[in-house]
């Protein structure tokens, strides 16, 4: 029997979903933003996600380790090794461990939440002079959520899976 591509999708989503939910008993995910786009890329918006604790923010600039390197910066800092890095940043500033970590690039946050998303946080973080947690809540209020986007999107290879 062959499953229609509607299905596939929502198998995909629904497994994807209890990954996350069996990762989250441990410790938080770590969703990233990084901009692709820049010539080494940045991590500028940053997210943990648990079942306990939901979804907090948290702003790549203002976390760091113990030699003060940011989380903004992990690609310069630590090319070899820029998820164990950030893993490293999340333990040092925040006392959690994530043991999965999410990237979701600008092409991802497009499809997902609409084409500009990013230029609309900015536009609502620099601006318009909201926190960057809640310029990108607002930016993805506004454009609504395409749960359907997200398969394609890590098919596509814009959002990926790292185990540190």
């Amino acid at each position: 029997m062959v499953m229609s591509a509607k299905k596939k999708i929502l198998l995909g989503i629904v497994i994807i979903i209890v990954i996350s939910l069996l990762f989250t008993i441990t410790s938080p995910i770590l969703i990233i933003g990084e901009d692709t786009s820049e010539a080494t890329p940045g991590i500028d918006m940053a997210a943990s996600w648990s079942i306990i604790g939901g979804f907090e923010w948290i702003y790549p600039g203002s976390s760091f380790n113990s030699q003060g390197q940011t989380l903004h910066n992990i690609h310069l800092d630590r090319p070899e090794d820029p998820y164990g890095a950030a893993r490293d940043i999340i333990s040092y500033t925040y006392n959690f461990t994530p043991h999965l970590i999410v990237s979701i690039n600008n092409d991802a946050a497009d499809g997902m939440f609409g084409s500009g998303v990013v230029d609309n946080i900015r536009s609502y973080d620099w601006g318009q002079g909201y926190d960057r947690g809640p310029a990108s809540q607002q930016a993805m209020n506004d454009g609504g959520f395409n749960i359907f986007a997200v398969p394609i999107q890590i098919l596509m290879g814009n959002i990926k899976f790292y185990f540190v």
